[in-house]
């Protein structure tokens, strides 16, 4: 792990692959950290990328600042582009999951030049989210834990029940049958085992109604997006992806049907050929048509 200094914090990053490779972010959700790109960072280091995946702030050995301001999605966008900085680069390739997406989303509309490919895996468009939850009354449903969320240090400890064996149960049982071992599930208790972890990790979602971005008046991207969804996602229902790519200027998707919100965990052979596809010719597999 290499400790970088960016936008006022320290953050953890796992680096792998060529210096001199192009720099591929990898950017995680809620509530995983950098280990749940675990099998993307080797196969994209050993087909010539420079892969950074940071522990984003709040989450594992990265500070995890005290108030709920600083999980704000323009101060997460900060920390990307001072990560791109830190790698001495211009621009980066961004792939980002879950709530890591919802960043990736954010950089790419705000800070359109510092980003020359972006990956999304199974989370709308901004605007959409938002559309969604005004109108979409079963989308509303499935986000009402968003609410709980904010609640002050209850879901805390509901979710940390069990040394984190609660918030454990939650990724098994929203996730195909095997695709997190024990092992997996150890790693993962072992980060949200400090005192103030698991209020960082949640803050985020605090932060997401209590201090929300300036909307901008364009909502479009310009980067070259490539959006992945898991058709079984419980979380997001597909039918926010094909608008989210309607808001591209040059967009792809590509939908598996048998896979939840945990992608990248259940089919990483096809998500990381996605990537690599997509950044190394801007093209398709010949087996991945986008829809």
């Amino acid at each position: 792990m290499h400790v970088v200094d960016t936008n006022g914090v320290r953050l953890h990053v796992r680096v792998a692959g060529p210096e001199d490779g192009p720099l591929v972010l990898l950017l995680h959700g809620f509530p995983e950290g950098a280990y749940g790109w675990r099998h993307q960072v080797p196969y994209l280091a050993a087909a010539g990328y420079r892969v950074w995946a940071p522990d984003q702030r709040g989450y594992g050995a990265s500070d995890k600042p005290e108030r709920i301001a600083a999980y704000g999605l323009d101060v997460l966008a900060a920390d990307v582009t001072g990560l791109i900085d830190a790698a001495g680069r211009r621009q980066a390739v961004l792939v980002g999951h879950d709530w890591g997406g919802a960043v990736a989303w954010h950089v790419a509309r705000r800070s359109p030049q510092r980003i020359s490919k972006l990956v999304v895996l199974n989370v709308p468009h901004p605007s959409v989210m938002r559309a969604h939850l005004r109108t979409n009354l079963a989308q509303l449903r499935r986000s009402l834990y968003i609410l709980a969320f904010q609640v002050p240090r209850f879901p805390e400890r509901s979710l940390g029940r069990e040394d984190g064996r609660a918030l454990a149960r939650a990724l098994v049982a929203t996730s195909r049958p095997g695709t997190f071992s024990e092992a997996d599930l150890a790693e993962y208790r072992r980060s949200w085992a400090g005192p103030t972890a698991l209020r960082a990790m949640l803050d985020w979602y605090r932060a997401a109604l209590r201090h929300p971005p300036a909307r901008g008046s364009d909502p479009r991207i310009a980067v070259p997006t490539l959006l992945v969804w898991g058709a079984q996602d419980r979380f997001l229902g597909r039918e926010m992806a094909q608008p989210s790519i309607e808001l591209c200027d040059d967009g792809r998707l590509v939908v598996i049907e048998s896979a939840t919100h945990w992608l990248q965990h259940e089919e990483p052979d096809r998500v990381n050929a996605l990537i690599d596809g997509f950044v190394r010719e801007g093209g398709w597999l010949s087996s991945d048509e986008p829809t």
